[in-house]
């Protein structure tokens, strides 16, 4: 494999950035309509199919460096961590929505079936991470964090990528308001952490999917619950209380491998 990349590094980062963001804003146009599940299932579906062949294609014309160096190994070896990326979310936020709901702060009423309920939960973790944490995960922080991190001490390349993440929510319209500028960066910043720390996306993707499934859940997509307090139930439970802990455990469990001045190799082979 030649040593030397097709294109130089902000080259590839634009390539594959921007290629990101017209994935995004052409679903987003190609389906818009009033909010249905099979809809949001092919969402879904599409946003996998088109955005993981974008980056193996960048990584093998643009970088010509092989895929072990984006941080997606083989389930095999991932499980572990992505189970402790969901635990470090979900745990917490359960303690979260204990205190939530003992203190009063929040309450919550099923306004439809148990059953239909738990259809919901069993079908959103899959849509959350064909839609969202896979394809969003392996873009920021798999192959934009990690070309960064190959110029960059490890510390900035986590600031980079957490920035082009909240851009990326802004010009795709998920994130046009304050608080919600606000939370894709503090939430990129923590998920690049997670990837510096552990080596690999796994433990990102587990974090992601947790949160954004129950996020979703208890809103307006999942419908199935009545939230009074939702606000609160956002900012403590699913937020602050499972963001610094999640990170404590983290960075705990791999302190022996967190270096925020490394800078990354990549290696042709």
């Amino acid at each position: 494999m030649n040593a030397n990349p097709r294109v130089a590094l902000p080259g590839r980062i634009l390539v594959v950035y921007a290629g990101a963001v017209l994935v995004w804003l052409a679903l987003g146009a190609l389906l818009d309509r009033e909010y249905d599940r099979p809809t949001h299932a092919a969402g879904a579906v599409l946003t996998t199919a088109l955005v993981v062949p974008l980056v193996v294609v960048a990584r093998r014309r643009l970088d010509r460096r092989p895929w072990a160096g984006l941080g997606l190994p083989s389930l095999r070896s991932g499980w572990r961590r992505l189970l402790l990326g969901m635990a470090c979310w979900l745990v917490p936020a359960a303690l979260g929505f204990a205190l939530c709901l003992g203190l009063g702060w929040v309450e919550i009423s099923v306004r439809t079936s148990v059953g239909d309920a738990l259809r919901v939960a069993a079908l959103l973790p899959v849509l959350v991470l064909l839609k969202e944490a896979l394809p969003e995960e392996l873009v920021f922080r798999g192959y934009l964090q990690h070309n960064l991190a190959t110029r960059w001490p490890a510390g900035p390349a986590v600031i980079g990528q957490a920035v082009l993440f909240t851009l990326f929510g802004f010009l795709t319209g998920a994130a046009r308001s304050v608080d919600r500028i606000a939370l894709f960066l503090v939430f990129a910043l923590l998920l690049g952490a997670f990837r510096a720390a552990t080596g690999d996306i796994w433990a990102s993707i587990g974090f992601h999917v947790a949160f954004q499934t129950v996020a979703q859940l208890f809103g307006d997509v999942g419908a199935v619950f009545d939230v009074t307090g939702s606000a609160v139930l956002g900012v403590v439970a699913m937020g602050a209380i499972p963001f610094s802990v999640g990170w404590l455990v983290v960075r705990r469990h791999y302190r022996d491998r967190l270096d925020w001045r490394a800078v990354a190799p990549d290696p042709v082979r």
